[in-house]
């Protein structure tokens, strides 16, 4: 019988795979703290819910861009 661990965390490359984004445009998220990270090593470390903390502000902040283009037009 084989034990199965999740991953707890993942690099700075696997999230920019998960969200369909440049290694360039990941590191620019992380460092600038949009992305939450830690360093461990010399290396970013992100949570899962860290990405998905991410894409759910992206996801406010579509819908506030979209209410206020329908109001001012």
């Amino acid at each position: 019988m084989s034990t199965v661990v999740a991953r707890k965390w993942y690099s700075t490359a696997e999230v920019a795979v998960m969200l369909g984004y440049g290694l360039t445009k990941t590191k620019h998220l992380v460092l600038s703290g949009q992305i939450r990270s830690i360093k461990d090593g010399g290396h970013r470390k992100i949570l899962p819910e860290w990405v998905d903390d991410y894409i759910r502000r992206r996801v406010e902040q579509d819908k506030d861009d979209m209410h206020r283009l329908h109001r001012s037009g």
